[in-house]
Parts: C-alpha cells; structure tokens; sequence
C-alpha cells in the first residue's frame, strides 16, 4: 500500500482506545441489564466466558500474524488476503468491509438511545413520538464531515475525549449504589443461572459487544510500529474489557432486581452517582467513539481491498484507492463508508442486519484463528512472529467461531456462508489467476504428508492382503501424444496412483535442469486443461536404460512403493519397441508389473467398451488384468461402458472356465454382467491375434496378457499384428493378484 512517511503516525494507544471504545460500547449500556435480568449473573458470566473463546484466541492470533510480518493497510483484510490468497482476501474483506460500514449506522443509532430523556419529554409535551433520525441523521452528517475533513488524526483526538467520558461514567456507575443493594442478600454463592432455554438468545444479543477487539487492527496502515501496536493495543483492549464486563455484571446482579433489569433499558442510570446525567452521556461517549473507531477502519480496508485491485472495474480501483496527497487519508473510500451509513441511519432499523454483521465477524475471525493454527503447523521456517500463541488457543478459537455462528442463528449464519460462496465465485471469474489458497496450507500438507511417509516406511514391512496399483511412465514423446498419460490417468482417478516422467535426454547440468523446468511447467499447463490426478515431473539421462534405472527406484507419490511400470509405443511407428523390450530384465528386477501400451492415432470411443482377452497361457496375468479393466471403467471417461471378458481356451476346457470367471466377477463383486463373459473355443490354425483382430476392432480400449518367456522368443513380433485394433493394453504381472 503505498504510503509518505508522515501517514505512519500512530502509536499503540489509538488500537487500544479504538478497540476499548467498540468493546464498552451499546451493548454494555443497553443490553447487559436485560440479559443479567434474564439469565442471571451465572448465565451473563458464561455467555461472557463463551464470546471471549473466539474474542481472545483471535486477538492472539491476530498478535502472532502481526509480529512475523509488517502488516500494511487494511488490518484484518490484509493478514487474511496475504495467507489465503487475494481472491478469498478479498470476498473476506468485502464482507468485512460492509460490516464495518454498517457498524458505522448501528453505533449511531444506538447513539440516539442517549437522548431517550429528550424524546419522553417531546411526547410528553406535545403528545408527537419524534422518529430517532431527528438525531442520528444530524449525527452521522456530522460525523461524516469530521472524517471527511480532518481524517484519523482528528479522529483519535476526539477519540481520547470521548472514552474520557466513557470512564467517568463508568467509574461513576461502580461508585454508585441503590436501595435494592443495601437489602440484598446477593453474592457469588447464591447467585442462579437461569432460564436457559434462552441461554442463546441473549448471547446474540450480547455478542455484537465482543466484536470490537479488532477494531483498532484496521489502523494499521498509520501505525509507527504495527507489530509492537497491534499486539499490545488488541490484547490489552480485550483483557481490560472483559474484565470490566465481570464487574459490570456483578454490579448489576447486586444492585437492581431482576423485573427492573428486564424493564428498564437504562437501568444504569439508576445505580450510578448521578445516573440521569452521566449514563446518556457514558452512552453517547460510547457509542460516537465506536462510531468513530469504525468510520475511520472500514475505508483503511475498502482502500485495500481496491489496492489489490478487487473490485472488476479499474477506474474504480484507481478512485477507491487513492488517498489525500498530504497524508494519503483513504479519502474517497471515507465518502463512500459514509454514504452506505448514512442509508442504513436513514433506514434507522438494523437490528436483522446486526445479526448478520455478526456473522461476518465471526467469519474474519474463525480465519484469522485458522490462518494461526495453519503456520503452526506448517513450520515454515519464515514464520518467525516475535509473539508466540498456542496452535491449541487458534484451533479452539476457529471451531467455536464456527459452533457459535450457527448456534446464534442458523438461517442467517447459512445466508452469511452462502453470500461469501457466491462472492467468492464472482471474484474467482474475472481473478482467474490469483487464487493463492494454496500459499496457507502448502506447508500444512508438506508436514503431513512428511509424517505420513515416515509411519508408512515404517509399516512397509506389514503385511497387506489389498492390492492397488502404484504406477510409474516413463516417456519422451510427452508433446506428441499424450495417450500414455492418459492411461495413467484412468488407472489413478479413484483407486490407484500414478507418476509421470517425462524424459529430456542428456546429462544434467544447469542448462538441462533449466530446460526441465520450462517443460514441465508445460506439461501442468497442459494436463491442467483436464481432470488431473496424476503426479508429474521430468527426469534427466543421457539413456533410456538409466532412466528406468533411476524412475524404479523412486518412492511412490502416495508412500506406498511403486508396484508397476509402463512403457509406450506408437503402432504406426514402432520403433522404440525394442528398448522398451531390451528393459524388460531390469523393470522385473525390481518386482514390478510390466505394462506396454501400443498407442493407436485413432480416436478413442469410450462407449464401445473395454474388451479383456485372457489365454490360457495368462494365468499370472488374468487377474491383474481384470483388476485393471475394474479401475480403468471406475474414470469417469468410461462410465458408459461395460467391461467385456473373452477367454480363449480349449473345448473341454469351456464348462470350468465358465464357471471360474462367474465364480470370480460374484466374489469378487465386480460390475460385470455374464452376459458380458464370453468363452472362445481355440482353432487349430487360427491365431489368437486373427480373433481379436476381428472381435475388439471396435473397442475402446483392448487388454491383453503376454509371458516373459514368449518375449525372450517373439521380440518385437509379440506386439505387433493388432492393425484393426485401437489403443492396446499388454499386461505381464509379476504375480498372481487375488480378487477378494
């Protein structure tokens, strides 16, 4: 956010006065004697106690992100759009924004309650209700002027006047007493929890008091030192304030009868030392300092929400963005904040709209904690903050965020998450390519999957009954055809894994290495266009001999060990045949799975099926053949094809083999029909490539098994003559599968 020297002003003080100012705010004038009336000191306690389990882990949070790295303007918006990415930053910041504005018009409104006196006697005088705008749109048009005018510095300095009268009147309250308090027999032993049932109601009542812990975050684009301020300023603010909300509650618990709690809103004013006086005038300090406090945040965070370009429109990012030449003052971002106020004050109802301001808070905050829990556990070594929470802290911090939204209201807590989604997919549409998400838990996923690769080499040697493929290809023409890849594909969508390597030939040196990186990135942009499960990467040999000698020894990229290989070859040119069968001895050196796919130029049908030709020479094949026919259809390419099997065996042998492959597909729950088991009789004079030929020249994809032995003998010879064929799977296993 670019700034002169001069807008970094600010100390620690404005946060705390700022934050304070919010937290003392309305609510604890207003609302805290009904809820004691109602719930009891016990239950007020409790409800403090809750909104505090999301107010000071976030307050922590926000402690730790701030000391690790300069925090820049727009407060909250910033902390969050630099973890999570500026796209989810900025659906974040909008809400928050709006809920900033909006708090702006509630806090005035509230104001107005300090002239109740004033509007009793105009009823009482000339029998005319006065509607509360008579105040609150002067009000808020003054207020409007300050900020528009003078900016934060005058802001602050009226800041310090207000919560001046803040603790006067509050400290008058607590000097104060009543007849109620000189017979009662309350203390902390005594004292009840009651009507529960509502223990919820009046915490969303209560709740909107606990949001202003972060209100002096948002300053800290003018702050000398963010990291010294923020922590210091927030903390302190939210400490002091709940301890404060302590007293209050036990001086009210002591003072008042709980009919006189529930019917007077200002109830205040009649325990404090000159309580007609003083409590309007606590009221109005803390509600115009609160007003005050978020007339100065929410266009830090508009003006940085347009710095990062968030909204579609550049003439309105460049508008919203710039600030005053003297002291960058967020001026225009200031007249709009106003302007949505002075709606809503105009408006003079937003009770519902309080809720979901609510909600939105709950939103930063829950990320804010989560933001904390992530870097935890990412351990990058960067996360360095001077100021250290506890991940536990963070985590409860984020659940209860997320508990509590919809404990407080369902409805408007699904309509706040459904706002953000839809937001979201806005700014995802015309931001397509600064997503970011990836940024928080890159490091998160690094460390898992680092303890999850350990405890998995350390349970290799355990044995397992299931069988899953682990695949590992190998090939050089990674821009020519992509049908190797493809397979690769199918085999890791949903239960299976799969490797990539795509071959430069050479030695590494700092020009190969250069070249991997550019064609890799190539070979993501690419497979990116299409569903992708497969992992890719290069590697660099002067040989395809070495290649495959380095690629098997290579962990799998789900900790298990690779189980299989796969070669490639064009039909129409198959001249890399003979290094792909001069590697055979090698790959099976390792136990692996020897898989060689005959790449076809002709178009892949997926409709017409998978077709599995087992021989009677395939009894180690036959079952991983039929495993991977089962986990080939499972992508969602093939999902409109059957899986046919035809076996080719002798006439006295049709009847048992029959019944095996029946016996096998019910077992082994495979969805394939009988109809779709079809045995061939074996002709003398008639070559088994002269059937397939003849009955798969339609399929989508063909499977056949081969032996070692028959490749020692044929070569080259053994894959070739499947002209009418499309793609063609051959499959040597290392073993007997078990279908179970």
């Amino acid at each position: 956010m670019p700034t002169n020297s001069s807008s970094h002003k600010f100390g620690t003080a404005p946060v705390f006065f700022t934050a304070i100012s919010t937290i003392l705010g309305a609510i604890l004038f207003l609302r805290f004697g009904f809820a004691v009336g109602t719930l009891g000191f016990w239950g007020v306690i409790l409800v403090v106690l809750l909104g505090h389990l999301v107010t000071i882990p976030t307050a922590l949070a926000i402690s730790e992100l701030a000391t690790n790295k300069r925090v820049e303007g727009g407060g909250e918006y910033f902390i969050i759009s630099r973890s999570f990415g500026l796209n989810i930053g900025a659906t974040i910041g909008i809400a928050l924004f709006f809920s900033q504005a909006i708090s702006v018009a509630f806090y005035v409104i509230a104001f107005t309650e300090a002239f109740e006196p004033v509007f009793n006697w105009a009823f009482n005088t000339f029998g005319y209700a006065l509607p509360r705008q008579v105040i609150s749109v002067p009000a808020m048009f003054f207020l409007s002027i300050l900020i528009l005018k003078k900016g934060a510095n005058l802001g602050v300095k009226a800041l310090y006047f207000v919560i001046a009268i803040l603790m006067v009147s509050l400290l008058l309250f607590f000097l104060g007493t009543t007849d109620h308090a000189s017979v009662s027999e309350f203390n902390l032993m005594n004292a009840d929890f009651r009507n529960t049932d509502s223990f919820f109601v009046v915490f969303a009542i209560i709740f909107p008091a606990f949001t202003g812990m972060t209100a002096g975050v948002g300053l800290s684009g003018d702050l000398k030192n963010p990291s010294k301020s923020i922590p210091l300023g927030t903390t302190s603010a939210t400490l002091i304030g709940m301890v404060i909300y302590f007293f209050v509650v036990y001086k009210l618990a002591f003072s008042v009868s709980s009919a006189d709690l529930i019917g007077e809103q200002l109830i205040m004013a009649k325990i404090a030392i000159g309580g007609s006086l003083v409590i309007p005038l606590g009221l109005a300090a803390s509600t115009i300092s609160s007003a005050l406090g978020s007339v100065m945040v929410a266009p830090r965070t508009l003006q940085a929400l347009s710095i990062d370009r968030s909204f579609p429109s550049k003439p309105l990012n460049k508008w919203l963005a710039k600030g005053r030449e003297s002291d960058n003052e967020p001026i225009n971002a200031s007249l709009i904040t106003c302007v949505i106020a002075m709606v809503f004050v105009v408006l003079g109802d937003v009770n519902a709209v309080a809720q979901i301001i609510s909600m939105f808070f709950m939103v930063t905050y829950g990320s804010l904690c989560l933001i904390s829990v992530l870097n935890h556990f990412g351990s990058s070594p960067s996360y360095r903050p001077s100021f250290k929470s506890k991940w536990v802290l963070s985590l409860i911090g984020f659940i209860t965020s997320v508990w509590v939204m919809f404990k407080i209201n369902f409805l408007y807590a699904l309509a706040a998450v459904s706002v953000m989604i839809l937001l979201y997919l806005f700014i995802n549409r015309y931001h397509k390519n600064r997503n970011g998400l990836e940024s928080i838990f890159l490091n998160s996923l690094y460390q898992l999957n680092r303890n999850m690769q350990v405890f998995l080499q350390k349970t290799r040697k355990r044995k397992t009954r299931e069988w899953r493929p682990s695949a590992i290809c190998i090939s050089k023409e990674s821009f020519e055809r992509d049908t190797a890849f493809e397979l690769l594909n199918w085999i890791s969508y949903k239960y299976g894994f799969g490797t990539y390597l795509h071959r430069i030939e050479g030695y590494y040196s700092k020009a190969t290495y250069r070249q991997s990186q550019q064609e890799l990135d190539r070979l993501i942009k690419s497979f990116d266009k299409i569903e992708n499960h497969v992992y890719v990467d290069t590697i660099i040999s002067p040989s395809y001999t070495s290649a495959i000698a380095q690629a098997i020894q290579l962990p799998g990229v789900a900790g298990m060990e690779n189980n299989m290989v796969i070669f490639e070859f064009n039909k129409e040119n198959p001249d890399r045949l003979n290094l792909i069968i001069d590697n055979y001895s090698l790959a099976r050196a390792g136990n692996f799975d020897f898989c060689i796919l005959g790449s076809s130029s002709r178009r892949i049908n997926f409709k017409n099926n998978i077709h599995v030709w087992i021989k009677s020479s395939d009894t180690d094949n036959a079952n991983l053949m039929i495993l991977l026919s089962f986990i080939i259809a499972g992508h969602s390419d093939w999902k409109k094809a059957d899986i046919k099997i035809f076996n080719i065996c002798k006439k006295e042998q049709a009847n048992e083999t029959r019944k095996q492959l029946d016996e096998l597909v019910v077992s082994g729950r495979l969805p394939i029909t009988t109809s779709n088991i079809e045995i061939i009789h074996e002709q003398e004079n008639v070559a088994a490539k002269e059937v397939i030929n003849k009955r798969s020249a339609d399929a989508g994809l063909t499977i056949v098994g081969f032996r070692g032995e028959a490749l020692k003998h044929e070569k080259e010879e053994l894959f070739k003559g499947y002209d009418s064929l499309g793609n063609v799977l051959f499959i040597n296993a290392n073993s007997q599968k078990t279908i179970e």
